[in-house]
């Protein structure tokens, strides 16, 4: 990251004394993917943009527990969430921003039960109410102005939690044009990476559930087909170059746009 991104830790802000307003869950996706670091700097720079006074775990951060969970394996579940909670009461932790549908999922519905309860809100809910309070202005579409987006639900933010809105809302903002898929919302569709099933070799079938799932998104014609987690990135990414169809259609998460959009 640039000298000009600044991302202190909770042991650095601990260690003067401060108390910062949330803490940014990174995840797995974010803290190691190539491709999901970039949603994590475009989170990171409309968070500086802002104002907000916000912290990491770096090193202190390990994985929430969600595949191990999904795949079956509650034991090492439950001490990998069990180790995250005892960090996260230890620094005080009240608020909790995360880059990842998966993250927000299991640390908002299942921490709870081993101790750790927190408000835990997903990035594209936590800039929504930055723009709503005045903290970040959007001054439009920017290089999106006029183009054609869809939105693919990622499973755990929108069917699972009810989250549809706050991710169109910012695409909405941006002067485009939002073309719903057929499955949207309540009826979206898996990207399949779920459940663990992006470390695992797929079943046999007739077609890849991810292929199945950008076919949807490319009747729609976009420019952009935008999503809200790295694991639906990299699902609809590797869909979009199985259609040859890179050249004209790009993936992007809502923060990229948005971070985009202000040349942050």
């Amino acid at each position: 990251m640039s000298e000009a991104m600044k991302v202190p830790t909770m042991a650095e802000m601990n260690a003067k004394g401060e108390t910062p307003e949330v803490l940014f869950w990174v995840g797995c996706a974010g803290s190691f993917d190539d491709r999901a670091k970039k949603i994590t700097k475009a989170i990171v720079k409309i968070l500086n943009k802002a104002g907000v006074k916000f912290a990491v775990l770096g090193t202190e951060e390990s994985c929430t527990g969600d595949p191990a969970k999904r795949a079956g394996n509650e034991f090492i579940f439950q001490m990998q969430a069990m180790a995250n909670i005892q960090v996260l009461n230890g620094y005080e932790v009240k608020k909790i921003v995360t880059g990842c549908p998966h993250c927000f999922n299991t640390m908002k519905n299942e921490y709870p039960d081993l101790g750790g309860s927190y408000d835990v809100v997903h990035h594209t809910q936590f800039i929504n109410s930055l723009i709503k309070d005045g903290r970040l202005q959007l001054e439009g579409g920017g290089t999106f102005k006029g183009k054609r987006i869809t939105f693919h639900d990622p499973c755990y933010l929108g069917r699972a939690n009810g989250v549809f809105e706050a991710p169109r809302g910012l695409i909405e903002k941006l002067d485009v044009e939002l073309s719903e898929m057929k499955r949207c919302k309540e009826r979206g569709m898996c990207c399949g990476a779920g459940g663990a099933q992006m470390f695992k070799e797929a079943e046999k079938g007739n077609k890849e559930v991810n292929i199945e799932r950008t076919e949807q998104a490319l009747e729609t014609e976009p420019d952009v087909i935008a999503t809200g987690c790295p694991f639906c990135n990299t699902m609809m990414t590797d869909g979009v170059k199985n259609k040859e169809r890179e050249d004209n259609v790009q993936v992007y998460d809502v923060a990229e746009l948005i971070a985009t959009a202000e040349d942050l």
